[in-house]
């Protein structure tokens, strides 16, 4: 009942990025959806235009009626509209159990890792538009030059991000699946690396169909060797079954030739060797699922690149200003390692820490990634909603950066951020948070965009 046409579905907190996507891929199926959140957005006005009926603000009477509630990972279960809906005799779905009613309503061809996935299913609907297949997707930020972050098409198929924090893939069974990498995230939920690992494994060993995983990353390798059943593995060295040769990278773009099975070309639009990682494990995994190479070749070819991924954002002097969601480790040292690789000689990279949680859990392990910046920057914590009872600031990840090398400065406010940059003198300014740190170039002296 829950995804058939007509099902009245009520969204708590609508407005975020995932949940409004869900909304647009649900209304677009023909279910009656509302939502709420507490205040609006240019994502609740693009629901409004779609036809989807969104509060401002909450109260119990905006579920009433409602047969189905959802809500975002950020409310609270104790809140007043899903007490009301409870009350009524809705049905309340968490996230898990959402993805696993799609997973049985669609063919999902998932791309999953604790980096990237955004991108990578960004390029896989890409390649699925090249080969004239209207399939449905759901993921976390809008295709740039496709539409929304939610569609409901045609071919039966859903592309997925399929997201593994809070547990929320724990139940999903995708018909195919790309695991990009696997690096330590989402600890307060999964408690250790270990645990998180074997959450991956059992994802890939519920996969109906093929999977295909980027061996080059060391926790996607140790997924490989601890699942339980045949895999397809793609990388630059052996022994992978896929293989990643002539590979390039300017500012421009990249290039490389797969080979295994049949050889493909590949062309792509965004630089850096993490989108060539990403690229290739969409290729394999599309080739996997009958898409010709030739369409493949042309999907990724047009890919336009994700929002907030190496996205330049104007010049600050002679500075180039570019804006990259980053927030772990391994995403902070490759967009670092991008920029290196497109010829930047001096880095400056302002990092804004995100959620209390994530911050304590990985602690001195930020320091490592920022080894290739020539200066470091670090802005107080977005907390993203959490409580943060011990006070955490970004001085929790700024001090031990600073006791391993010299060029690090803590900045507790954007104005702070602002008097830095300053005095940077670089050849790029690498904005890496997944907060909102990009606001520091709001009304910014010298930036010309």
């Amino acid at each position: 009942m829950m995804l058939a046409p007509g099902t009245r579905v009520h969204i708590v907190g609508i407005g975020g990025a995932g949940m409004s996507g869900v909304a647009t891929l649900l209304h677009e199926r023909g279910l009656v959806v509302t939502g709420s959140d507490a205040q609006a957005s240019a994502a609740i006005d693009a629901l409004r235009e779609r036809g989807v009926t969104v509060f401002v603000g909450h109260d119990a009477s905006h579920s009433e009626g409602a047969e189905v509630v959802l809500w975002s990972p950020a409310v609270a279960l104790d809140h007043v509209e899903i007490e009301a809906a409870r009350a009524n005799g809705a049905q309340l779905l968490q996230r898990a159990e959402l993805l696993e009613a799609l997973g049985e309503a669609y063919r999902v061809v998932g791309l999953t890792g604790t980096h990237g996935k955004t991108t990578a299913t960004s390029m896989m609907a890409y390649v699925f538009a090249a080969a004239h297949r209207d399939a449905s997707r759901l993921l976390g930020a809008a295709v740039r030059g496709l539409g929304g972050n939610g569609h409901d098409g045609t071919s039966g198929e859903l592309l997925l991000e399929v997201d593994e924090s809070y547990g929320t893939f724990g139940r999903i069974s995708p018909y195919a699946l790309g695991v990009l990498n696997v690096e330590p995230d989402h600890l307060d939920h999964y408690g250790t690396f270990d645990a998180l690992r074997d959450a991956f494994v059992s994802l890939v060993e519920r996969t109906l169909g093929p999977v295909v995983l980027w061996t080059d990353d060391s926790g996607a390798r140790d997924v490989d060797e601890r699942a339980q059943r045949s895999t397809v593995t793609v990388g630059r060295e052996p022994p992978s079954m896929w293989r990643v040769r002539d590979e390039q990278t300017h500012r421009d773009g990249s290039s490389f030739v797969l080979e295994g099975d049949e050889e493909i070309s590949v062309r792509l639009a965004v630089s850096g060797a993490h989108n060539v990682a990403n690229a290739a494990v969409v290729a394999v995994l599309a080739h996997q699922v009958g898409i010709a190479p030739e369409a493949i070749s042309a999907g990724l070819a047009a890919f336009p690149g994700a929002p907030r991924r190496f996205e330049r954002r104007g010049r600050l002097g002679t500075m180039d200003v570019v804006e990259d969601y980053a927030h772990l480790p391994g995403e902070i040292a490759a967009t670092i390692q991008c920029a290196k690789d497109l010829g930047y000689e001096r880095i400056a990279a302002i990092f804004q820490p995100h959620r209390v949680t994530r911050t304590v859990a990985i602690g001195e392990g930020f320091a490592p990634a920022f080894d290739g910046a020539d200066v470091v920057v670090i802005a107080d914590l977005y907390t993203a909603g959490e409580a943060n009872p011990q006070g955490i600031t970004g001085a929790y990840v700024a001090t031990p950066l600073a006791t391993r090398r010299n060029g690090v400065f803590y900045a507790p406010t954007f104005d702070d951020v602002r008097t830095q940059l300053a005095t940077v003198e670089a050849d790029i300014v690498l904005l890496l948070g997944a907060g909102d740190i990009a606001t520091v170039l709001d009304d910014l002296p010298g930036l010309t965009r």
